[in-house]
């Protein structure tokens, strides 16, 4: 029932928290699942179908982190257009040294931030 299709996570990839209610089949765990007291339930790794997701959501699991972006939520943008709008914002003040590398700050953690 539960098939490893492909190696765990790489450092570097992106993540995503979404609720059981939002999981798909074919989505890929990026942590283990585990219940309360610490007992691994499924390991990062796993590809989800939908019998695997209906046990998750019987055992009263509300969370779950896949790999990648597979949910948009609301008003959500996608990376790249995160990373435009800042540029956008810098754009009157690219002679200014301090604000330069203050924007460089923001794209580096605007980065990392869809990295965990």
């Amino acid at each position: 029932m539960l098939r490893q299709a492909r190696p765990t996570a790489q450092e570097g990839t992106t993540l995503q928290q979404i609720l059981i209610a939002q999981a798909g089949a074919d989505m890929v765990l990026a942590k283990d699942v585990e219940t309360a007291e610490g007992r691994v339930l499924c390991g990062k790794g796993t590809v989800l179908n939908a019998c695997l997701i209906d046990r998750l959501r019987k055992m009263e699991v509300t969370h779950i982190t896949v790999e990648g972006h597979p949910v948009k939520e609301g008003n959500e943008l996608t990376l790249s257009e995160e990373l435009q709008a800042i540029e956008d914002r810098f754009r009157r003040v690219k002679h200014i040294p301090p604000l330069m590398h203050l924007k460089k700050r923001i794209q580096e953690r605007t980065i990392a931030a869809r990295k965990e």
